[in-house]
């Protein structure tokens, strides 16, 4: 009888135990002081059965075990149920009690939950987008076509196209590991790697740790994800200091814990490898990120829709100017950008590779405002590159403004943990059907307006690579919350840039529209 005691006993704390160590803080439930008090009370069990024993007070067999439910707090609760009864003693029935709590108070804990996810195999989610696109260039002035096509002048040419068919996949690996590969087929001709990495969750200081390609920080519009922005193409100061955002790297994201304040840091190689799949050379071309924001002031009693968002970022570059034009590693200070519209391979504002170059800083400061279905966001970035003796330094900035409002009563939502807007939820979905009575069904989906305002200055001592205004005006329909249509209308207008074919400067009226959908 006693050895029966004992081995349930000991069965119901080595479950305690093995739970207890599955990996987590000491900020959980069950900690080592608490064990100890459990081996404490064990052993004071036991030696009450042997002096129970040995009066002969306890049953000469125990009580035959009832088949447990099929759960496992069931087999435990029938265990301590049969155990406690047949010891039968009330002082030894008061001490077991006291185990069943410590036991209830683990099993309903946070730390219980996160052990049984982590205990789960390697799982696996596939992800996609389609974004179907279509631009029409008119009232282009001759400068225009010069930009657009340097070696031999020609308008931008109309297109339809696929901007983005993205396949990717991403999951935990046990016990607190996680992964995401990312590959996007809009050239099916040279697919590209986006988001591709291995990472550690849950860990001390650095929360999550991710090793691979994966964006750097720097310019909420960049880290927000296209699923989500309210315009087709990002503004031109995000898109020229922070080209195609995703680089090689290692960086930690954090959030504090009652999520007001989230950042992230870490070091990238400047070569964009997603293309060629990896960097080779010696220079140790690289850049240093940083990302502080958080949202002091969210309206908790509407579920958010109203917050103020703030935040800075901050890149420090080392690259190398005197690289040869066909060295392996060349990574030039240079800074770019397309019009806000697809408009082909060449951007319209260019610096070209700024020769000397051999440090870079870019400082990003950023601010959003949503009350209810209104909002605003605007950013503002400034890069100073330091050249030696090989010309003065530069400086170069740009900014954006925008602001949207639903009609139809929705609003932006925002991602706490990681400072970046969040899927929008319509009210109710657009559909038409047939209904069994003959007739149709419908709804109207969201509809949301918003206009921008957005410049970008690449021009600064001997370096001209233009200076650009553009005026957005913008139109979005969600079907639902993973379907929408957009169009947008963009006047631009370029000056101050390097003369090509004679002109310095243009004007364009751009119309863009997007179809697309994400799982």
């Amino acid at each position: 009888m006693l050895k029966f005691i004992k081995f349930a006993g000991y069965l119901l704390l080595f479950g305690t135990i093995l739970r207890s160590q599955s990996g987590f803080a000491e900020d959980t439930t069950i900690s080592s002081a608490q064990i100890e008090k459990l081996l404490e009370r064990l052993e004071a069990a036991e030696s009450r059965i042997q002096e129970l024993e040995q009066t002969k007070q306890l049953p000469a067999a125990p009580p035959k075990l009832k088949k447990a439910g099929s759960g496992v707090n069931d087999s435990e609760e029938l265990l301590i149920s049969n155990f406690r009864n047949t010891a039968g003693d009330p002082v030894f029935e008061s001490r077991l009690s006291s185990l069943e709590e410590d036991w209830k108070k683990f099993s309903d804990s946070e730390q219980a939950k996160k052990a049984k996810e982590a205990s789960k195999l390697t799982t696996m989610k596939i992800t996609g987008r389609v974004h179907l696109d279509g631009w029409n260039f008119t009232n282009s002035t001759p400068g225009i076509a010069a930009f657009n096509n340097p070696a031999a002048p020609m308008d931008p040419e109309n297109n339809l196209e696929f901007r983005r068919l993205r396949m990717g996949f991403a999951g935990d690996i046990k016990d607190n590991m996680l992964y995401k590969l990312e590959f996007d087929f809009d050239d099916a001709n040279d697919p590209t790697i986006k988001d591709a990495y291995i990472g550690f969750k849950e860990l001390p200081f650095f929360q999550t740790l991710l090793i691979g390609n994966q964006k750097r920080p720097l310019g909420m519009d960049h880290l927000n994800s296209s699923r989500y922005n309210t315009f087709l193409e990002r503004p031109l100061v995000i898109e020229a200091f922070n080209q195609d955002a995703r680089r090689l790297g290692i960086a930690s994201y954090a959030v504090s814990e009652d999520e007001t304040w989230n950042w992230r840091y870490g070091i990238y190689e400047l070569e964009n490898i997603a293309n060629d799949s990896g960097y080779s050379g010696d220079a140790g071309q690289y850049s240093v990120n940083g990302r502080l924001a958080g949202t002091p002031w969210y309206d908790e009693t509407s579920g958010g829709r109203g917050y103020l968002h703030l935040g800075i970022a901050d890149m420090w570059a080392k690259p190398d100017g005197d690289v040869t034009a066909t060295a392996t590693n060349r990574n030039d200070a240079r800074f770019r950008t397309r019009p806000e519209a697809r408009s082909g391979s060449i951007r319209w504002l260019d610096t070209g590779a700024i020769a000397g170059a051999d440090w870079f800083n870019t400082l990003g400061f950023e601010a959003m405002l949503n009350v209810g279905s209104f909002s605003v966001v605007s950013e503002y970035q400034v890069t100073k590159v330091g050249r030696g003796g090989d010309g003065p330094d530069l400086t170069f900035d740009g900014a954006y403004v925008q602001a949207g409002y639903f009609l139809t009563g929705e609003y932006q939502p925002i991602n706490r943990r990681t400072g970046t807007i969040a899927r929008v939820k319509p009210l109710e979905n657009f559909f038409w059907v047939n209904t069994c009575d003959d007739d149709t069904a419908s709804g109207w989906g969201a509809w949301q307006v918003a206009a921008r305002y957005s410049y970008l200055n690449l021009t600064d001592g001997d370096i001209r690579g233009g200076d650009e205004r553009n005026w957005t005006l913008g139109l979005v329909w969600w079907w639902n919350s993973h379907a929408r249509m957009q169009f947008n209308y963009v006047h631009a207008e370029i000056d101050d840039r390097g003369p090509i074919d004679g002109y310095s400067g243009g004007k364009s009226d751009i119309f863009g529209v997007r179809f697309s959908t994400d799982f």
